[in-house]
């Protein structure tokens, strides 16, 4: 097939599954297209890199700027016209307010004020976004549709860019030179974890639909997301087609398949998940994954020779956390300030990343920052929790990526910001969540 052919049917093909979308869910506003149009950016290759704008790691990409900007004025003249309580939402999501603040604050000791700025403004745009879904009718819907309409832009134009346009859609391993698929995104492990996060989104919607007895507008639609599933399973394998491509993402995806298998299974036996039975679980893989790369190796248990991985988990215990422990022991406390880390420099040097999200807390803000996220995230677990009392599928769908986020942050970093796919995904639920609780608690009481 022609490569301008097979770009032109899947622009046909997305354009039809958006307008399905908009038929599936009529009582969405037209302005929840601007956390739609964040998200999918957010979960892709900047501006910069599609358009070749950026001037290097440390000036960024004039597009990509000029771009957030506009999203961040529309969301706050949206906000504005719905006459949105700021200090009712800050006070109701305190978390993400204080470390965006922290980060903020953080550039003051950072080596690159100016860099750090620009990198601070790309975070704090994922608030007023986050807001705006607040701020509908029904975030349930808004969440399903924003999901959606990411889902089918970002799996069928990977397909497509890897098979007709390998200049955009693959890439070679700077150790190895074996062929990688990045798709739309910006790695190999971007598209892994857009795929999980696909993955995981359908399979709850199944079993959602299907709990609830809940009928499409058309009987194709659940067609249509069955394939996407097997779309992004099919990208998931990567080059190869196995489960060993993205190690991290597959383990992410198993144990959040078990997770949703386990509520659901106590669901059906009356019985009850202690939420602190969760919250000890939470807490040592978060030190688990702390010491990981200060230890050089997985402690206790080394799982690598089970997924075709030497002991250096292809290379990150020698060439990147050896390199990377110094300087994070430099300035343990209060880090290298947020943003100002990663430089062209050190990308050279390692890795484009630490391979550990952990890690990368503490090398941008420091042992007090990583308190900080780790805080956050027992405070969206406990949110979760009582969001299942009143919506048990979406506290459910909301504990199974969290617990994803804690295990893929062991050998990847998913989660040191608000702009990752996983990380955007979890500051919505913590958003919305009491909103969703509030309006699952009105329909309760008039149904009754």
């Amino acid at each position: 097939m022609p490569p301008l052919f097979a770009l032109t049917a899947c622009s046909a093909f997305v354009i039809f599954l958006l307008r399905l979308e908009h038929w599936r869910s009529p009582n969405v506003s037209k302005a929840l297209w601007i956390p739609a149009i964040w998200f999918t950016y957010t979960s892709s290759k900047a501006l910069g890199v599609w358009f070749k704008t950026g001037r290097g790691m440390e000036l960024g990409s004039p597009l990509d700027r000029v771009f957030l900007i506009i999203l961040l004025c529309i969301c706050l003249v949206i906000l504005s016209r719905r006459k949105f309580n700021w200090a009712k939402a800050i006070k109701k999501n305190p978390w993400p307010i204080l470390i965006i603040f922290y980060m903020l604050i953080s550039v003051i000791w950072s080596g690159m004020p100016a860099i750090s700025f620009r990198r601070w403004i790309r975070e704090i745009i994922a608030i007023p976004i986050a807001f705006v879904v607040l701020s509908e009718k029904d975030p349930r819907l808004a969440l399903q549709s924003i999901f959606r309409r990411a889902i089918y832009v970002l799996i069928p134009f990977s397909i497509v860019l890897i098979k007709y346009f390998p200049e955009f859609g693959r890439t070679y391993n700077r150790w190895s030179g074996e062929v990688q698929w990045d798709g739309v995104a910006y790695q190999k492990n971007g598209l892994t974890l857009l795929c999980v996060f696909s993955i995981i989104f359908f399979v709850w919607t199944f079993i959602q639909s299907r709990e609830k007895k809940e009928q499409a507008a058309a009987k194709y639609m659940g067609y249509l997301d069955i394939l996407l599933l097997l779309l992004s399973l099919y990208l998931l394998g990567g080059p190869r087609h196995t489960l060993k491509y993205s190690v991290s993402s597959s383990l992410s995806l198993i144990i959040g398949l078990l997770t949703l298998a386990g509520f659901l299974w106590g669901k059906k036996r009356g019985k009850i998940i202690r939420a602190a039975s969760i919250k000890i679980i939470m807490i040592i893989i978060i030190i688990y994954g702390t010491i990981t790369p200060f230890l050089g190796k997985l402690a206790i248990f080394d799982i690598s020779s089970y997924f075709g991985r030497d002991k250096t988990l292809t290379g990150r215990t020698d060439g990147v956390w050896a390199v990377l422990i110094p300087y994070a022991l430099r300035k343990p406390i209060l880090g290298h300030g947020f943003g100002s880390f990663w430089t062209t420099s050190m990308r050279e040097l390692t890795s484009s990343d630490a391979h550990n999200g952990y890690l990368d807390a503490i090398l941008n803000l420091g042992i007090l920052g990583l308190i900080l996220i780790a805080f956050y995230l027992f405070s969206c677990f406990s949110k979760a929790i009582k969001f299942m009392a009143s919506e048990f599928y979406w506290g459910t769908l909301f504990i199974c990526y969290l617990i994803m986020v804690l295990i893929h942050n062991i050998a990847e970093s998913p989660i040191h910001g608000f702009t990752g796919i996983l990380s955007a995904v979890i500051l919505f639920f913590y958003i919305v969540t009491n909103r969703i609780g509030e309006i699952a608690k009105e329909e309760t009481s008039v149904s009754g």
